[in-house]
């Protein structure tokens, strides 16, 4: 072989030169070139989905110092567990997380497995997941793709198909880039290139160790990449959330186990529809309801939603099955998800 670097081997070396000396400081990750604890890598995976580093820094700590090995967590209440996750998306991801500690534990003695394909039949655990755990905590090559990884390969190569469509063809040139040795550092160099210099509306080209390679920068549009289509505009859903005190307590349900926001505790709520649904799914019969001036307004992933509130005070009735009367002094420690705290927000006296 020619002593020469191929391209793709540039790219690579280049980026991982970078890295040794700009790698992030994170609290899950170990220097550049040593291998991190599964465990950490694992849990900060899921932690990030739909969620900023930012946010998840001081979150991981606490769940790290609260929980700091996957016996700790298997054998966490779910409860616990679902409160201290409040603010960091779905629940269902709680959910599987709780779901594939447990797993490790039973099935693999907590050991998380170092093969691809044993990590991905794991619950929660998807393509890039298993990837990241396999290239980061174990070393092995493996072909990482997030949203950071996506953008800077899309420029890169110049990938002008619209995203979804694109996914195979990035894939496709992230496998050719990435090194049969440090394929942990390269994954991690990519998606801290693309947190830093190579964000979604903002580039640095000038600073980037790529630039002599990107397409995209040669042409002088690297925001243009990757491509998109135009976004559907998200359906709009409405419902109604009842604040009902009792001597200083207000009422709350938990939320069935399946479904958005399944197992959580909430405020008492009507259904989620088209069109406004008026009192239905009052918690208790006979109360005058009294509707709030103002609304909450809240985005999930594939739809808004706005709610009102109704109040009102029940006295001497006792909780309905599956609710509970709650301290209104206390409410930060119910773990409520947060479309139902900017509902306290509205609905808490004072």
């Amino acid at each position: 072989m020619d002593a020469k670097l191929s391209d793709h081997e540039s790219i690579a070396a280049a980026l991982l030169g970078w890295y040794d000396g700009h790698a992030r400081d994170l609290p899950w990750r170990n220097r550049p070139g040593a291998r991190a604890d599964p465990y950490r890598v694992w849990l900060s995976e899921i932690m990030l989905q739909q969620t900023t580093v930012a946010t998840v820094k001081p979150r991981f700590a606490e769940f790290f110092a609260r929980w700091p090995t996957v016996h700790d967590l298997a054998a966490a209440p779910d409860a616990d567990l679902m409160a201290a996750w409040a603010g960091l998306g779905y629940y269902a991801r709680a959910r599987n997380l709780l779901a594939c500690a447990r797993a490790v534990v039973r099935d693999h003695g907590g050991a998380f497995p170092a093969d691809e394909a044993a990590l991905r039949a794991l619950p929660g655990i998807g393509d890039y997941t298993a990837a990241a755990i396999t290239a980061i905590a174990f070393g092995q090559r493996a072909v990482v793709v997030d949203g950071n990884v996506e953008r800077v390969v899309a420029r890169l190569f110049a990938i002008d198909t619209p995203l979804p469509a694109a996914k195979p063809l990035i894939r496709q040139a992230t496998d050719q880039i990435t090194p049969a040795s440090r394929a942990g550092d390269f994954a991690q160099a990519m998606m801290d290139l693309g947190s830093s210099l190579c964000g979604p509306r903002a580039t640095r080209c000038l600073l980037c160790p790529l630039r002599p390679h990107c397409r995209a920068t040669a042409q002088g549009a690297p925001t243009a990449y990757p491509a998109k289509l135009a976004k559907k505009a998200k359906p709009q859903r409405h419902g109604i959330v009842f604040w009902l005190e009792r001597d200083g307590h207000v009422l709350l349900v938990r939320r069935p186990a399946k479904g958005l926001l399944g197992g959580m505790r909430a405020l008492p709520s009507g259904p989620w529809t088209e069109a406004p649904p008026g009192l239905d799914g009052a918690p208790l019969p006979g109360i005058d309801w009294q509707i709030a001036a103002g609304r909450v307004t809240h985005a999930f992933t594939h739809f808004t939603l706005e709610l009102s509130l109704a109040s009102g005070r029940a006295e001497g009735h006792e909780a309905p099955a599956d609710s509970e009367w709650w301290a209104i002094n206390a409410l930060d420690s119910a773990g409520l998800p947060t479309v139902f705290a900017k509902a306290v927000r509205l609905g808490r006296p004072g």
